[in-house]
C-alpha cells in the first residue's frame, strides 16, 4: 500500500458546528415529496430516506424514486451511526410485500431499492418476508428491476439463500466500517459476516453491492485495505460517503472526507475492477441506485 494513504487529507475539515459547504443540501418539500409522502402513510409503509435522515431525500423523492424499509420501523440492533430507533419489533406484518408491490405499481417505477431494520429476534431473521417482498414486487411489476439492502442474517446461510433464490436483480449488503472499528460503530455486526454474505452472493450470480460510510475515526490506508477485500470477494459495485451525526446521542463526526479524497477512492476503486464506484460526500446507498443495474 502507497504510504501516502497512510494519512488523512490535509485540507479535511474537522468538525467544528458548522458543515462544510460541500454538505449544505436543501431541505425536502415540492410536490412530489409531498404526493409521495402521502402515499406512503397511506399504506403504512416506512423509507430509510425518512428513517435515516438522508441527505438526498428531496432529490431522489422529486424524481419520483424512493428506498422502502420493510419489517417496521423499530431495529433489534444499536449501531452507533444509526437514526433508525432500537428496540422490541412489532410482530411480522404478513401484508407488508402487497403494500409494497402496490406502491411500487402505482409509482411506476423502473428501479426500486428494498432495504429493512434487523430482525434478530426471528428464527428467519426475517427473510422470508424479504422474498415475499421481492416475488411481489415481481408480480406486481415485472419490468421494474429491484436492488435489496439486506442485513447480515448473523451469518446463517439458510436466511441468505431465501433472499437469493428470490432473485433480486442486485444484492446490497453494507460493509459501514472498517473492520477495527466494528466494535464502536457496528457492535452486533461481524466484518466477516458481511464479506461472506457478499462473496456467497457473488458466488450464486448475483451482481453484489456494498457501502462504507468516512469520517467515523478510519485512516485512509484502512479505508484501501477494506476495498481491496471487497473485490476479493467479487463485489461489482461500491459506495463511499461522509458520516452525519443522526443526532447528539449518535457517535461524533471525527472529520470532514473532503471530496478530493472521496474522488481518489473513486479512481482507486476503478483501478481495482470495481465496475462502478459512487465516492463523495452526500453519497448513500441508494444514490443514483437506478444506473446501477
Amino acid at each position: 500500500m502507497k504510504t501516502e494513504h497512510s494519512q488523512p487529507d490535509t485540507a479535511s475539515a474537522l468538525p467544528n458546528g458548522r458543515r462544510p459547504e460541500w454538505l449544505k443540501v436543501r431541505a425536502p418539500g415540492g410536490e412530489e415529496f409531498a404526493r409521495l409522502k402521502t402515499m406512503m402513510r397511506s399504506k403504512a409503509l416506512h423509507t430509510v430516506c425518512e428513517e435515516a435522515r438522508c441527505p438526498n431525500i428531496s432529490e431522489c423523492w422529486d424524481a419520483g424514486t424512493a428506498t422502502f424499509m420493510i419489517h417496521g420501523d423499530t431495529c433489534t440492533r444499536s449501531c452507533g451511526f444509526c437514526a433508525v430507533k432500537t428496540g422490541r419489533p412489532l410482530p411480522v406484518d404478513l401484508d407488508e410485500p402487497r403494500r409494497v408491490a402496490e406502491a411500487v405499481k402505482a409509482m411506476n417505477l423502473t428501479h426500486a431499492v428494498i432495504t429493512s431494520v434487523n430482525r434478530d429476534e426471528l428464527a428467519d431473521g426475517g427473510s422470508m418476508i424479504w422474498a415475499e417482498t421481492i416475488r411481489a414486487v415481481r408480480e406486481a411489476s415485472p419490468s421494474t428491476s429491484i436492488e435489496v439492502l439486506i442485513p447480515d442474517f448473523k451469518g446463517n446461510a439458510a436466511n441468505l439463500q431465501r433472499v437469493i433464490d428470490a432473485q433480486p436483480d442486485i444484492l446490497n449488503h453494507n460493509t459501514e466500517t472498517v473492520p477495527r472499528l466494528y466494535r464502536r460503530v457496528r457492535p452486533q455486526g461481524r466484518y466477516q459476516w458481511t464479506l461472506d454474505v457478499l462473496q456467497e452472493s457473488k458466488r450464486q450470480g448475483m451482481r453484489t453491492k456494498t457501502g462504507v460510510m468516512l469520517g467515523l475515526g478510519e485512516q485512509p490506508d484502512e479505508v484501501f485495505s477494506v476495498m481491496q477485500d471487497l473485490r476479493a470477494v467479487g463485489v461489482d459495485i461500491l459506495t463511499l460517503g461522509q458520516y452525519l451525526q443522526p443526532t447528539k446521542n449518535h457517535l461524533p463526526v471525527d472529520r470532514f472526507v473532503h471530496p478530493d479524497e472521496f474522488k481518489r477512492y473513486e479512481v482507486e476503486g476503478l483501478a481495482m475492477g470495481f465496475s462502478v464506484v459512487e465516492s463523495g460526500p452526500l453519497v448513500r446507498s441508494s444514490y443514483h441506485a437506478e444506473r446501477h443495474v
